[in-house]
């Protein structure tokens, strides 16, 4: 058991980091969230019936952050997703070494809903399939479908306003 953790948090850490990071948008609390995740995993390991393990990882490190921001005051919490918040020297590091055109879209997607949000995120961004990413969200897969279709009109929608033009969107 202990291994088999190790070696989900080798092969999945980063990425269950960075997931974290989008929807928090605070490094320290990024790396605490991603620790908390497989500490849950490695306690609750009796509950995992092999089903796709980087699919229950996700759904750990989205109830960890989302029990987070439920517990936060939604104000202070809206202002410090806000886009005009100061940014951390962390945070400032982490944007600059984004290129420009993957900070436009970050950013468009941060200004979405947040079901908007993690179904791009785990779709386009993460690579799950719907089935795994209705798992991870505890939804049917219609519901994946449809919210992503809406999900990527928004995306579209929101960068054509910020005056970005691109035939992939």
């Amino acid at each position: 058991m202990r291994q088999q953790v190790n070696d989900w948090y080798h092969d999945y850490s980063n990425d269950i980091y960075q997931y974290i990071f989008f929807m928090i948008r605070d490094h320290d609390l990024a790396k605490d969230f991603m620790q908390d995740t497989f500490l849950k995993a490695y306690n609750s390991h009796h509950l995992f019936q092999g089903e796709n393990a980087r699919g229950w990882l996700f759904r750990i490190a989205r109830n960890v952050t989302i029990d987070y921001i439920r517990r936060k005051k939604p104000i202070t919490y809206f202002f410090d997703m806000s886009p005009y918040s100061p940014l951390n020297e962390a945070s400032a590091e982490h944007s600059a070494s984004l290129n420009e055109t993957e900070k436009e879209l970050y950013d468009a997607i941060g200004k979405l809903k947040e079901a908007y949000r993690d179904v791009i995120l785990l779709r386009k961004i993460e690579g799950f399939s719907i089935v795994e990413t209705a798992e991870i969200l505890d939804w049917k897969e219609e519901k994946v479908r449809v919210t992503l279709s809406r999900a990527m009109k928004a995306l579209k929608k929101q960068l054509e306003k910020e005056g970005y033009q691109h035939e992939a969107i």
